[in-house]
């Protein structure tokens, strides 16, 4: 019965596979005489819409003298408008009974609310009036500037390990503006003056730089008359945007370093140069991880948390951008454990991807893995917006949304090898070690 449970499952799941693989995602695509990008996507599954907005700029835009202006403008841009009073943005949106926020990286900004469908007029208000007219006052920039100080405080400052991104994105790179984490400079933010963040919205905060991806129980026809009333009288932006061209150079050797911080068991970090988002190199890297710390059963998990005892928690992270990435492996050493011990068991680890092909069963388990997220990633209309956005931003091609998993399924097992030989090499990273404050010196 057992057995026959197991077959069955597994055809079922199979089944499951199938069914997702040939699921398309319809959508409509156009452009506004001022550059806006619209995106829709009509279900009617369920009375919930998502209305996203995503602007194509990140902490890589910056002034390097003014870095964490992309994310300080995450906060600000809910301060209100011509015609929303200070703090009220929100209470829209949850007085309608929706949800909202937003987020940064280093080459976007994303905002979206997601509401029931009858309110879809809400979300496009709320958006064209981020874009048209919001307030950019001095008020609200002294406010934000202690919200950001106090989510620098409570997500790095006071978390152990907290600066572990920022460290080694200022070793990993030495030109490139992804030398510096989104969050930025405080001493930049305070020596700002309003017309500098007056012009960073009038610069970037334009249709021309957005994609206003929107999804879920809506018409399109109707729609489109909406988003032409809301945005269609919205000037195109007129100040040029630096986008940065900027080659990072070769590593030319391993760097490491030691982090004295307040915690209680040490760590290892290891991140590695990659290649940039998209690409058959990107697709390949992310089977990698996944074999690495795809789950219970993945390599690092299964050799350093479970048998050998090594480590409290190990993980990979493929840290991809629109320009060249690092390739996080990180590990926290169990109690007594020597932390060059556990380093080096992290590196027999990728010493194997590099020398043996990954087995037949263990390599479909991680595409199987990988269908399973893409899937989920299109289960809620939240995830079909943010995805048409980001696909059409960073890669010119929305419709990837449907064509992504065939190039998962290109890979090969010779192409995972391929990358771990190309990249997972010594004179290729940045090692931390994060060792408790009272520690002096490394084992």
């Amino acid at each position: 019965m057992q057995k026959t449970g197991k077959i069955l499952m597994m055809g079922l799941f199979s089944l499951c596979l199938v069914q997702a693989k040939s699921q398309t995602i319809q959508f409509e695509k156009y452009t506004l005489p001022n550059g806006l990008k619209i995106i829709l996507h009509e279900d009617h599954t369920a009375p919930v819409v998502a209305v996203t907005a995503l602007y194509h700029v990140g902490s890589k835009n910056e002034d390097t003298s003014r870095t964490g202006f992309a994310h300080f403008f995450e906060h600000l841009l809910f301060e209100g408008s011509d015609n929303i009073k200070r703090g009220e943005f929100d209470k829209y949106v949850t007085n309608a009974g929706g949800a909202l926020n937003a987020n940064t990286s280093q080459d976007r900004t994303f905002y979206f609310e997601l509401l029931p469908s009858n309110q879809v007029d809400l979300g496009l208000w709320l958006e064209s009036e981020r874009m048209m007219h919001a307030k950019i006052e001095q008020v609200g920039v002294n406010t934000q500037r202690e919200v950001v100080k106090e989510e620098k405080r409570e997500r790095m400052d006071n978390r152990p390990y907290g600066s572990f991104l920022t460290e080694l994105l200022k070793r990993a790179y030495k030109v490139h503006p992804y030398r510096w984490a989104p969050i930025g400079s405080m001493e930049h933010l305070n020596a700002a003056k309003l017309e500098e963040f007056i012009k960073f919205y009038k610069t970037y905060y334009v249709p021309n730089n957005c994609v206003l991806s929107i999804a879920g129980d809506i018409n399109v026809t109707e729609l489109k008359k909406k988003i032409e009333a809301y945005f269609g009288p919205i000037a195109k932006g007129s100040f040029a945007m630096n986008r940065p061209s900027i080659k990072e150079p070769p590593l030319g050797g391993e760097v490491r370093d030691v982090i004295y911080d307040n915690i209680q068991l040490p760590a290892v970090l290891q991140a590695y140069r990659a290649p940039k988002q998209g690409g058959n190199e990107y697709y390949a890297f992310n089977v990698l991880s996944n074999i690495l710390s795809g789950g219970a059963s993945s390599r690092m998990n299964k050799t350093l948390v479970d048998n050998k005892q090594l480590a409290a928690a190990a993980q990979s992270v493929p840290f991809f951008n629109e320009d060249e990435g690092l390739f996080i492996s990180l590990a926290i050493a169990n109690m007594g454990v020597k932390i060059d011990t556990l380093e080096k068991n992290m590196d027999s680890i990728i010493s194997d991807l590099k020398t043996s092909l990954v087995g037949e069963r263990e390599f479909q388990k991680v595409k199987n893995q990988i269908t399973t997220e893409l899937v989920n990633s299109k289960a809620s209309m939240a995830g079909i917006a943010e995805s048409l956005a980001n696909n059409e931003v960073y890669f010119g091609d929305a419709n990837l949304i449907n064509t992504e998993l065939d190039k998962y399924n290109k890979v090969t097992r010779q192409d995972v090898l391929n990358v771990a030989k190309k990249y997972l090499n010594k004179e290729n990273r940045v090692v931390l070690y994060y060792l408790p404050k009272e520690k002096t010196t490394a084992k």
